[in-house]
């Protein structure tokens, strides 16, 4: 055989003269006929190893039961995350879909088994980290169910406020992820352009964009600064002005309405089967949402709508999304009218800290009043200060359920106490995780381009999905 200019053992010669594919080259597998492309067996089916002619001419002489195995993420954008799909294709038509997860895991309910009650706040805002404060508000209920106690009127408003506040960032970020993954870069740019007015308002209120730790069992950490209200005001305006630019941008926009209608159909039946919750479950008709159905934290002093769709597609849950920002601002603004005077933290000592303390110059609390009268007033304020800081309050044996309406859909937490003062289980019902089961339901039948939209419709957020 003549010198070739690349060292390769199948393919086109590239020598001067040229040659076909399969002159000079044993593969040990060829077809024998120059018209079909060579092949080999695999773990997965036979491969093809196509090297020239016409696309059209090598499909017609493949035999056509024969499928592509395809590995789909992990990567972003696309998958939505840290999201591993396999894909069975026949051309470009799924035909078997499955999800591999687990790329995020991080053990966060078994950390909790080995933290006090109130340092677990800490950990569980690091599942969904897009709807923090919803696990925050979710864990102290099931703490404070326990312990049965009542929280102030004042926190249960601010807790409301908070977490819709959250909704609307999470939505935000669902509309911009989508677009971005569907090639509308500007509709990603607007979406976290807005999700940045929301942040910046949730930094003011709680000190810090993500993560907080501002819910805690029993109330919240501190009171709200006293310019809350003119702060939250100022955002809802900003809001009420820019969110008629999504319709513009994408609602009317027929390129975007011909990706996602009718893609991803999933039907009420099959939401109830696989335990679909949230704007999934919504966008196929029924109206599920556990502020109406199950209030909590004082929604039902709210008024409030729960869109809903019969459209069942990727189209319908884009739409509700952004109504449901709406609705969010709705019961903001009724907040803010009808927020409560008073603590925002139960009277017993036993479980107060550390919002009781005045917060001092080092943002942790220590404030010189409080140090000066446990140091050198009372000796037993100083061993009930170091105690409770350091081993925490306990909790009464017993376990709970309690659930909360997340941007994702039913984010519910199974809370077991044997009487210490730390959780002796802690379990998750993640609605990403639990959401995520309709992908291939929503997927198989329907062309690749279309596993992006449908995904990206779930809208699963994988640290809580592999916590």
């Amino acid at each position: 055989m003549t010198e070739r200019l690349s060292d390769v053992t199948t393919g086109t010669n590239t020598s001067s003269t040229g040659s076909d594919s399969t002159d000079d080259v044993d593969t040990g597998t060829s077809t024998g006929s120059a018209e079909v492309a060579d092949s080999r067996r695999t773990t997965e089916g036979t491969v093809y190893t196509v090297t020239g002619g016409d696309w059209d001419e090598v499909l017609a002489d493949a035999v056509h039961d024969e499928r592509i195995v395809m590995n789909l993420g992990p990567q972003h954008p696309s998958t939505h995350g840290v999201l591993r799909l396999v894909l069975e294709l026949e051309g470009e038509t799924v035909t078997h879909a499955r999800s591999v997860i687990g790329y995020l895991h991080t053990g966060i309910e078994k950390n909790l088994e080995y933290r006090n009650w109130v340092q677990g706040v800490t950990f569980i805002t690091r599942t969904d980290y897009l709807a923090p404060l919803h696990h925050e508000a979710a864990y102290c209920m099931s703490v404070e169910k326990l312990l049965g106690i009542t929280v102030p009127d004042k926190a249960q408003a601010v807790r409301v406020l908070l977490m819709e506040l959250n909704r609307i960032s999470s939505h935000l970020v669902a509309l911009a992820t989508g677009g971005m993954e569907l090639g509308a870069l500007t509709g990603m740019t607007a979406g976290f352009r807005e999700r940045e007015e929301v942040l910046h308002l949730l930094e003011h209120l709680t000190g810090l964009r993500m993560n907080h730790a501002f819910i805690r069992p029993g109330g919240l950490a501190q009171d709200l600064p006293d310019d809350a209200i003119e702060k939250i005001n100022s955002f809802v305006k900003v809001m009420e002005k820019r969110l008629p630019d999504y319709d513009k941008l994408l609602t009317g926009q027929p390129i975007w309405r011909n990706r996602l209608a009718g893609v991803g159909y999933l039907p009420v039946d099959a939401c109830l089967a696989l335990g679909i919750t949230g704007p999934i479950l919504r966008s196929a008709g029924l109206a599920w949402d556990l502020r109406k159905i199950d209030p909590y934290s004082g929604y039902e002093n709210y008024n409030f709508d729960v869109p809903t769709s019969n459209a069942a597609d990727c189209f319908a849950r884009y739409l509700l999304r952004l109504e449901e920002i709406h609705q969010s601002l709705k019961i903001v603004k009724q907040v803010v009218k009808s927020l409560p005077t008073g603590p925002v933290m139960v009277e017993d000592a036993k479980v107060a800290w550390p919002a009781q303390l005045t917060i001092g110059s080092d943002g942790m609390g220590n404030s010189l009043e409080h140090v000066r009268k446990i140091m050198g007033q009372s000796m037993e304020s100083l061993i009930h200060h170091f105690k409770l800081v350091t081993e925490g309050f306990k909790v009464p044996a017993g376990q709970v359920y309690v659930p909360v309406e997340s941007p994702r859909g039913e984010l519910g937490y199974h809370v077991v106490s044997d009487g210490g003062t730390r959780p002796m289980r802690v379990h998750l019902r993640e609605p990403s995780f639990v959401n995520l089961q309709a992908m291939p339901a929503m997927c198989e039948g329907g062309m690749v381009a279309d596993v992006i939209a449908s995904v990206a419709s779930i809208d699963p957020v994988m640290g809580g999905c592999d916590r």
